[in-house]
């Protein structure tokens, strides 16, 4: 039977979903250049934030300011939309603080859709994918449902939730992606087909409740920043309305004791065991908690909403799978909730994803040239991972598309790198999580400093303002001078300097001292010293660099010592073709782990879970000596 449609378009990049990955592909795609197709099966849920409404975070906060240095859109999206902003870990050190953000969760995908829409080179189209069309272990498209093909050079899937989802509520299951979406059935199989093998996790969202039902009398509350506040470099910060404040609660020990007696209709905990996947240790549902944890006697619950002055509230804190009726009890069991009325019940989503040891660290598949992942679907969670990806992915088609060196970011450079290195070496098993502990060189990966350790990368994706670049460049500059000139700077003893050093709690100087030095004292800001600099430093990027680099000079020259000790062991490059299991003395793990995951460098190599520095000095010991296999005098 012939074909009805044996050609329907042909575009550089074709990009599948428009959640948060799929959106940055997309914009990054065709701002460099390439004609791109966007894939969704709902025009009306692009960029939707379909679980918790905000943006930001420790160490996910970072990303949101790296992505934006990098020419990304997320920033400048969560900027326009937020209805409620705080900084968090004010009283902690530098290296972790960050930003947090509720948007608003219809415009933050109301404005993401008119940028794409507005974006040159870039077509959106509503299709279910259904084949991945491949040649030669080389990419050439996709193709739909109703029979579409669309050729490209490049493929980009960022399939969330939706590869055979199914959600639970309670013992019910719908097969569907997430509430009132369908799953994506037949695109898994057929990347089955050419190769690539799928495993199974699981997540979940929290019931909606509507805001007349709540009684907000009583309940704590934390406002929005009073200080002027944004992630984008490209937007003048700004201060929320105070109209949208995000109010807490707690569980007790009624609501625990109804979750245990509703345990056997979980499909996580019943008899029978509906769901095999595993869910996020660090965002558990109300069931794990009260399981895994029996000593705690309450739970904290933020009752946030879901966009301004809208009728929905987000119950953070208390994902659930438990049946309607359960869901129903346990929330009025708490303060302030006992009257509350459900809108959307909550349930866990089951679906597969992509084990990312099969990716490139570029985020290209090792079987099919040409095919790229990003997202929910390769084994992490949380939007801001997924937009990060989705920008990697876009750059790397780009570049491979223009036979270019690929891009990628190092663990020393971004929390991007951090995350995507971890995903592809050392593999998931649980929905893997950005944290700051997970960045060794976390104190000069800040929030405050993502463009001007960037700059370099931005200024070579070539999508960022010339204006922007220059201007980055000279404050890296002007930093130094001015840094230079400080330490060389005497200030004298004065009444009114003594006065000043004893109000923030430290001690009077006895003679001249450095500018810097007092700098360094703890609690003790530019803003106080700026009285007895001739040359006041205007401009309050280069006074946040200066006075960080002050306090953190040891700390920060440290960490640089240990990232050139990283940059020799990763640019000790590994061969592309060396059989690990003609390696003399290598242990069995290492030659399977290494065989699998293929490391491109001995750093890499060195955070293989489970190779030990004896495998590590045997490999280097093949590689220096170009031997795979032993003499016979060796025998």
């Amino acid at each position: 039977m012939s074909r009805i449609n044996d050609w329907t378009g042909s575009f550089d990049v074709v990009v599948i979903g428009a959640g948060h990955a799929g959106c940055e592909a997309a914009l990054i795609t065709s701002r460099m250049g390439m004609n791109t197709l966007l894939l969704t099966m709902h025009l009306e849920t692009i960029a939707l934030p379909p679980c918790n409404p905000s943006v930001g975070g420790p160490a996910k906060g970072v990303v949101v300011r790296e992505i934006d240095a990098l020419g990304g859109e997320m920033a400048k999206n969560t900027d326009e939309t937020m209805i409620h902003i705080r900084m968090l870990n004010t009283g902690k050190g530098y290296a972790v603080q960050a930003m947090r953000a509720q948007v608003d969760k219809r415009q933050y995908s109301f404005r993401m859709a008119q940028v794409i829409k507005n974006q040159p080179r870039l077509q959106v189209l509503c299709g279910l994918v259904e084949k991945l069309l491949w040649k030669d272990g080389k990419v050439a498209g996709v193709e739909t449902h109703f029979g579409d093909r669309f050729f490209s050079k490049a493929v980009i899937i960022c399939g969330g939730t939706f590869f055979r989802g199914k959600i639970y509520v309670g013992p019910v299951s719908l097969s569907s992606g997430r509430m009132g979406e369908p799953s994506s059935e037949l695109l898994v199989a057929s990347l089955h087909d050419a190769g690539l093998v799928f495993s199974r996790f699981k997540t979940g969202t929290p019931a909606r409740i509507s805001r007349r039902s709540i009684d907000f009398t009583g309940l704590s509350h934390q406002s929005t920043s009073n200080d002027p506040l944004g992630f984008s470099f490209f937007l003048e910060p700004r201060v929320c309305a105070p109209d949208n404040p995000v109010y807490l609660t707690y569980t007790n020990e009624q609501t625990h004791q109804i979750i245990r007696d509703y345990l056997r209709y979980s499909p996580l905990y019943g008899e029978t065991k509906l769901i095999q996947g595993t869910g996020p240790r660090y965002c558990p549902s109300i069931e794990d908690k009260v399981v895994k944890f029996p000593e705690r006697t309450r739970h904290q619950v933020f009752i946030e909403p879901e966009w301004s002055q809208g009728e929905e509230f987000y119950l953070s804190g208390v994902s659930t799978s438990l049946p309607f009726s359960a869901q129903e009890k346990l929330i009025r069991s708490m303060d302030g909730l006992e009257r509350a009325e459900i809108i959307r019940p909550a349930y866990a989503v089951e679906y597969d994803y992509l084990p990312p040891h099969q990716l490139y660290p570029t985020l290209e598949s090792k079987t099919i040239e040409g095919l790229y992942f990003a997202g929910q679907m390769i084994g992490s969670s949380g939007y801001e991972e997924a937009a990060a990806q989705g920008l990697i992915a876009g750059i790397n088609a780009c570049r491979k598309i223009e036979g270019r060196t690929p891009l990628t970011l190092g663990r020393d450079q971004a929390y991007i790198g951090v995350m995507i290195d971890d995903l592809v070496t050392k593999g998931v098993d649980e929905p893997y999580r950005l944290l700051t502990s997970r960045a060794e060189y976390r104190l000069v990966l800040r929030s405050d400093n993502a463009h001007l350790r960037l700059i370099s990368v931005a200024k070579e994706v070539g999508v960022v303002p010339e204006s922007f670049i220059s201007e980055t460049e000279k404050i890296i500059v002007q930093v130094q001078e001015q840094l230079k000139r400080l330490e060389s700077m005497n200030v004298s003893t004065s009444e009114a300097l003594d006065g000043m050093l004893v109000s923030k709690g430290s001690q009077p100087i006895q003679n001249p001292s450095r500018f810097l030095q007092l700098l360094k004292r703890p609690g003790i800001t530019y803003s106080d010293l700026a009285p007895w600099d001739h040359d006041l430093i205007q401009n309050p990027t280069i006074r946040m660099q200066i006075e960080i680099e002050a306090k953190y000079r040891g700390y920060i020259e440290r960490t640089m010592r240990e990232i050139q000790k990283f940059h020799h062991m990763e640019n000790k490059r590994i061969p592309g073709d060396l059989v690990y299991e003609r390696i003399p003395n290598l242990s069995i793990e290492a030659r399977q782990k290494l065989s699998v995951i293929r490391p491109l460098s001995i750093g890499q190599a060195m955070r293989i879970p489970g190779i030990t520095p004896a495998d590590i000095a045997n490999l280097l010991y093949a590689i220096r000596s170009e031997k795979t296999e032993p003499d016979e005098k060796e025998l």
